[in-house]
């Protein structure tokens, strides 16, 4: 007697199946580990900036799920698929801000040109609108500024009517005007059920755009969470101020001491009303004429990084 073998359980949900998900991902480059065992889940429809100074492990991150790079360990699933497999049927499109234009034809041949190579492209009408570059349609990719070349790129990177969008620094070279345009599409696009994947050096920009941030350093994620989450890493309050910086760690309550580039000192304090006491008190720095300009405010997404990634 044979038993029938049990029916397979009902497929995963497309929409439950995560956008990304890293498992245990590493690359190593010789003796340097690029990523070291990153464990990574994004869910569909969410917009996440990931964060980290140079070196990091972002860009190699970044590779291995277009599938660029391989890892030499762990696994990379991309809306369920290998990266491969995904990229092939349109269901990741990238922005790369290394990637070069084909030269010296309009920008309209050039998104033909991709379109034609992409499983099932979004319309080319809807492409131009979203990306604006109606007006760049018949310059040539040779003659586009930094802004300009940034916005073909985003355009090639909507036409595989992608389901995730990965973004290399895409504002770079846009002035702020464009890229307040930039963000104001993309948040539309991001409306549509988008997974949104982007890296930048803009802290601020980071700050306001992304439901949920991933900081790296040394290959490692080191902070995950919304803004807020992160800048509540130091607490308390921070203080800039100009002079002399030697004995200021050891003021009450000041939990990292950050040189400025322009000079100054910014201290992270658990107790800024401690910190500030001691500033002003009779013999402090304050009244020995050693520190001057000092202002007080709320830990900003900069301040965090900089703490989180020892700067």
């Amino acid at each position: 007697m044979t038993t029938a073998p049990a029916p397979a359980g009902p497929a995963p949900s497309p929409a439950r199946t995560p956008a990304v998900a890293l498992t245990g991902l590493t690359k190593r480059y010789g003796d340097l580990t690029a990523v070291d065992h990153l464990d990574l889940t994004i869910p569909r429809g969410q917009i996440l900036a990931l964060l980290g100074p140079n070196g990091a492990g972002k860009s190699t991150t970044t590779e291995m799920i277009l599938g660029l790079t391989s890892p030499d360990d762990g696994t990379v699933r991309v809306c369920g698929q290998s990266p491969r497999t995904a990229t092939e049927n349109g269901l990741v499109g990238a922005m790369l801000q290394n990637g070069h234009l084909l030269e010296d034809i309009p920008v309209r041949t050039l998104v033909h040109l991709v379109g034609g190579v992409c499983a099932h492209p979004l319309a080319f009408e809807e492409v131009v609108e979203r990306a604006d570059v109606a007006h760049l349609l018949k310059k040539s990719t040779s003659k586009l500024s930094g802004g300009e070349a940034q916005r073909v790129r985003f355009a090639l990177a909507l036409l595989p009517d992608p389901d995730v969008i990965l973004l290399d620094e895409p504002t770079v070279a846009m002035d702020v005007e464009t890229r307040r345009a930039f963000w104001d599409r993309m948040r539309h696009v991001a409306a549509e059920g988008r997974t949104i994947v982007f890296a930048t050096h803009y802290l601020e920009e980071a700050d306001q755009e992304a439901q949920r941030i991933v900081v790296m350093n040394g290959g490692r994620i080191v902070a995950d969470g919304t803004g807020t989450e992160i800048k509540q890493v130091l607490g308390g309050r921070v203080i800039t101020l100009a002079g002399d910086a030697d004995a200021l760690a050891a003021l009450p309550a000041v939990t990292s001491v950050t040189r400025l580039e322009d000079g100054r000192s910014r201290l992270a304090s658990a107790d800024s009303d401690a910190t500030l006491g001691a500033l002003f008190a009779a013999d402090g720095p304050v009244s020995r004429g050693l520190v001057h300009g000092i202002e007080v405010a709320s830990p900003s997404l900069e301040d965090a990084f900089l703490q989180l990634t020892h700067r």
